[in-house]
């Protein structure tokens, strides 16, 4: 069996920002090949991994996106600074003090205009400081337009895996676990697990997908936040080790009750702990999915994650090895709705 933090080390090694998915590609795609029928990329970067089914089954596209925030290049002053614009949605005060790490193994550290304080902060405050002092040294290293990523560490804690980048790599971990369990026979449907592009920066890559493959049923596979943290703003009725979490709506759809009814039964049946989620703001590929060509069931299995869109994010370990059974006992069986 996979073992989760490691698969989650080996493909977050990767320096794979909306847009440069190309390294986490091919990583998750080495993960999954021993498992697979056929895996292919199609124009956008999606990268589709085939299990093939008995006849008469359902198309089902699953689908976890494997890009993640991160920070772009845009200019570089004289004294080598380096300033930068986001890649989806960044949390300018959370960065002072944070390392990066570009794609080539440069590595740096983002920091703060002094004449700002931290809860004013935005990200024209921010620069990367690699350790240079003019701008021609600096271009030895870093050119515009190159990205970075977060450069913390992962670890567990408890029952906890704290790491950059959970979002969205932890779901694409949840799916590897997921056709391993469906690969130990042949499922009823023929399935596509598909690690989608550029999610971070409007849920591209998945839309392109749906169309292309037409499938019957959508369901994608995120983190969502949760509710057990002090003093929470928005109350949410969604806990980290509570098990999988069937999402019924969030900001980009209200997913079918039908299919939403019929994980819900199959987690019951095959005893697979389990919750509902309810996400007020924020959306997943199975937005998208659902108003494909002429629309189809789509539903989400959610990640209870703390901390999202931070530098290090938390998790329960056991929220990824249920959400990954639940997955592989649904698609496995005949599906009615």
């Amino acid at each position: 069996m996979l073992d989760i933090f490691d698969t989650l080390c080996e493909i977050n090694a990767c320096v794979s920002p909306s847009g440069s998915e190309e390294a986490v590609s091919v990583a998750i795609a080495k993960v999954a090949a021993p498992f697979a029928d056929s895996i292919t990329t199609d124009a956008l970067g999606n990268l589709i991994v085939k299990k093939n089914g008995k006849p008469g089954g359902k198309k089902i596209m699953l689908s976890a996106h494997m890009d993640s925030i991160g920070l772009v290049v845009t200019y570089i002053d004289d004294k080598g600074y380096i300033r930068f614009s986001n890649l989806g949605g960044i949390n300018a005060p959370g960065l002072p003090g944070t390392p990066v790490r570009f794609g080539n193994g440069t590595r740096g550290v983002v920091a703060m205009e002094g004449k700002v304080k931290l809860a004013d902060c935005k990200i024209q405050n921010l620069y990367i400081d690699i350790g240079v002092s003019s701008r021609e040294e600096a271009e030895k290293y870093v050119k515009i337009a190159d990205v970075a990523a977060f450069d913390t560490p992962a670890f567990r804690t408890g029952n906890c895996i704290v790491s950059p980048y959970l979002d969205n790599r932890i779901s694409c971990v949840t799916l590897l676990r997921a056709l391993e369990l469906v690969s130990a026979s042949t499922p009823e449907n023929e399935l596509y697990f598909v690690f989608s592009v550029q999610e971070e920066v409007g849920t591209r890559g998945a839309q392109v997908a749906a169309f292309g493959l037409e499938p019957d049923l959508g369901l994608a596979v995120d983190v969502t936040r949760t509710g057990d943290t002090p003093e929470i703003a928005v109350p949410m009725a969604c806990d980290a080790g509570g098990g999988a979490a069937v999402k019924i709506m969030d900001g980009s759809l209200i997913c079918s009750p039908k299919l939403v009814a019929a994980l819900e039964k199959c987690a019951e049946t095959n005893n697979i702990k389990y919750q509902r989620e309810i996400l007020l703001n924020g959306g997943t590929d199975a937005g998208v999915m659902q108003r494909s060509k002429g629309g189809m069931h789509a539903g989400c299995i959610s990640i209870p994650t703390r901390y999202i869109h931070s530098p290090q994010e938390m998790c329960c370990e056991s929220d990824v090895a249920d959400s990954a059974a639940l997955i592989a006992a649904f698609v496995s069986a005949k599906i009615e709705l």
